[in-house]
Formats: structure tokens, C-alpha cells, sequence
């Protein structure tokens, strides 16, 4: 029997964004996946419109944006008018939409089954932290979320909080999918001594990377503390490697493939992530980086970040600091013993295939199954 063919749009470079790789991972096992994005063709898609690198998606019109011409300010984006060229004549059984700017795009397209839009985050108050951005850009962000998203069949998110605001907000009944990492077949190793905390992800200055190496020289528990960073910021990354190089406790790494990460981080024993809430997406964010320290079975030290807290908690596997400074983690740190550590990794260990990225991409199945049950009809993008 011919397979229905599923379509991805996602502005982003499909082969390097871990989300994007589960789902066309998940969905190519059930469904003909073919992909619109910018970089290589991903593991798994049987055809790839890739979009020119010199069409970046948030290059929108600053003039149609801010004399609030919407439609045109969309529609003329070079990248979203590339693929809408590209894509003209062709049908599909599903649209997979990525993110809000995709969604319009979506909704054009001939779509026997309709439209799955996947929400990587809440998409109105993105950089609500930056006063241009929240002048400018957000109510074109808004008029995107009334025009398109809520005509979507059917909607994903990352977390729940998230999930909440939209519905809240637009009316939109959004399902979650969350960021988690795929399974590894690791077991919880020994604790060390002294104990090892470790910290992944990018090095950038809203992530109060400088608060934990605080903590850490500040702590009278005798601890060491491991970074690997990717380099976003090279100018605050060097900043990180001279205050490395100035404490007997820190070791800045090169940053390790994506792939290695979880067996490079079972050799250590805390994972440390303090998000300040410094816009709406940071406070409601469930990161790569915490699913990623439980597939380590590692315990984890947060802020107190709701959603990373509600998960933490019911598996009982790490500990939520009072705040988001040096001081509430060097708290923490001071009561760590290696009996607690031990039974923290030995709960990541127990979580590890509930909290696994199979069982969440499972999810992105369901809907588009749900969809292939019926033919849609929807009004114009």
C-alpha cells in the first residue's frame, strides 16, 4: 500500500535541531516524510526543499511590520515566498507545521488531512524582555497566532505552562510534547569524591552560568564542577574560561556531539541549571539540558522553574533551590551529602524511560494518526 506522505516545514537547520530530528525520526517510521528548511537533508526524509541560507526567517519587513501591514510583511518574507514557490503544485495527506511563522505556510498548502502545528515555545512573549521587540515585533507575533495558528487541525507545545497560555489567550487546545532526550541505555554510576556537578548547553549571559562557578567556590562542600558550553557567545564563553582557569574546582571542555552527550555526563553526578525567569518562555521552560542529565542518571540541582520543579518533584531525583542566585545554590550545595546524591541518580535511573523522547515523540504520532482518520477543510491562509 502507498504510504501517506507527510509534509515538515521548520525554519530552522532540520539536520542540527534535536526536536526536529525525533519527530522526522518518529513519524518516517509510519508515514512518507519530506521536509522544507534550511541545511541538509535530516536522517529519514525522503525529499528536502532546502531554503537558502541568505533568507534567514526573522529578516521580515521592518516597515510593513511597524505600519502593522501584516499580510504582506508574511507573505514577502524571502524565505516563506522560496518555499511557497517551491511547494506550488504539490499535495499532501498532512502538513506539519514548526513554530508560528511555519503555520501560515501550512494552511496554504493542498492538505487532504489538514494541518499539525508544533509550538516550540509561547511564541507571543518571546524576547518580552527586549522593549523593540516587544513594541514591534510581538503584535506581529500576535496577528500570526490569530491568523494562522488557530485554524491549525490540531496543535503540540513544550510544557504545560505553555499549553495553558495559549489556550488562555487564543483559544487553543494544545497538546505537550516535551523536549525530552532519547533514551540511553546507562546505568547510575558511583558518586565521586569529591562530588562532580556538571553544567551543558550554551554559553550565554541570561543562562547565570557566572552564579553557579559562584556557588561552586562558595560552597563548603567539597565538590568539583565540569562545563561543556557551546560557543554562542565567544566573548562571554572566554570570560567563562579565564574564571575556569582561576578556580582549583572548575574545568571548562570543549563542547562534545550531541550524540556523546549522556555518556560523557554519566561520569558525573549533579546536574546544575539555575534559568533566571527574565521573560515568559524562561520561566515556563522545560530544556534539552534537564532530560538530558536524567538519560546521564545524574541528579539535578534547579531553580525554581515550575515546570522543571512538577517533574523533578514527582520523581524525586534532585533538589529546587530557593531562588535563582549564587547564594540559594551554594545553599544547597552545602547540605549535599553523597547518600542523597546516590539515591537522586538512583531515581534518574528508575525515570529514564518514562521521561525518554520515544515516549514523547509517540505523541506527534497520535496526532497525525488522529488526522488521517478524516479529510478537513479549513479557510484560507
Amino acid at each position: 500500500m502507498t504510504r501517506p506522505r507527510l509534509l515538515i516545514i521548520s525554519f530552522s537547520r532540520i539536520e542540527a535541531d534535536a526536536r526536529l530530528l525525533k519527530q522526522v525520526g518518529r513519524l518516517s517510521r509510519d508515514v512518507d516524510v519530506h521536509t522544507v528548511g534550511y541545511g541538509d537533508t535530516p536522517p529519514g526524509a525522503r525529499s528536502h526543499i532546502r531554503i537558502p541560507d541568505e533568507m534567514p526567517i526573522w529578516r521580515y519587513d521592518r516597515v510593513k511590520v511597524v505600519m502593522r501591514r501584516y499580510r504582506r510583511a508574511y507573505w514577502d518574507n524571502s524565505a516563506i515566498a522560496f518555499a511557497a514557490r517551491a511547494l506550488q503544485g504539490s499535495k499532501w495527506d498532512v502538513v506539519l507545521a514548526n513554530d508560528v511563522d511555519a503555520v501560515g505556510l501550512a494552511l496554504s498548502q493542498d492538505a487532504v488531512h489538514g494541518v499539525h502545528a508544533d509550538l516550540h515555545e509561547y511564541a507571543p512573549r518571546q524576547k518580552e524582555d527586549v522593549l523593540k521587540w516587544r513594541l514591534f515585533v510581538a503584535p506581529f507575533v500576535r496577528w500570526m497566532c490569530r491568523r494562522f495558528v488557530v485554524k491549525a487541525n490540531s496543535v503540540t507545545t513544550v510544557g504545560q505552562g505553555i499549553a495553558d497560555e495559549y489556550r488562555r489567550e487564543y483559544g487553543i487546545n494544545a497538546d505537550v510534547v516535551t523536549n525530552a532526550a532519547p533514551f540511553a541505555k546507562l546505568a547510575a554510576t558511583p558518586v565521586s569524591s569529591p562530588i562532580r556537578l556538571v553544567h551543558s548547553g550554551a554559553a550565554l549571559r541570561d543562562r547565570n552560568i557566572m552564579a553557579i562557578l559562584d556557588a561552586v567556590d562558595a560552597t563548603t562542600s567539597d565538590v568539583s564542577l565540569d562545563l561543556y558550553l557551546t560557543p554562542n557567545d565567544p566573548g562571554f564563553l572566554a570570560e567563562v574560561s579565564v574564571r575556569a582557569d582561576g578556580s582549583e574546582r572548575i574545568t571548562l571542555h570543549d563542547p562534545v556531539p550531541y550524540a556523546q552527550l549522556s555518556s560523557v555526563l554519566n561520569a558525573q553526578d549533579v546536574g546544575i541549571h539555575l534559568l533566571p525567569p527574565v521573560n515568559f518562555n524562561n520561566t515556563w521552560a522545560l530544556p534539552n539540558k534537564f532530560f538530558d542529565y536524567v538519560q546521564a542518571r545524574l541528579g539535578v540541582v534547579i531553580g525554581p522553574s515550575p515546570e522543571m520543579a512538577r517533574l523533578l518533584q514527582a520523581h524525586a531525583f534532585g533538589a529546587v533551590a530557593d531562588g535563582f542566585s549564587a547564594g540559594d545554590l551554594t545553599r544547597v550545595l552545602d547540605a549535599l551529602s553523597a547518600d542523597e546524591v546516590r539515591s537522586w541518580k538512583a531515581a534518574s535511573d528508575a525515570a529514564a524511560e518514562e521521561l525518554s523522547g520515544e515516549r514523547q515523540s509517540d505523541l506527534w504520532a497520535e496526532a497525525v494518526h488522529r488526522l488521517l482518520g478524516g479529510a478537513h477543510t479549513r479557510g484560507d491562509a
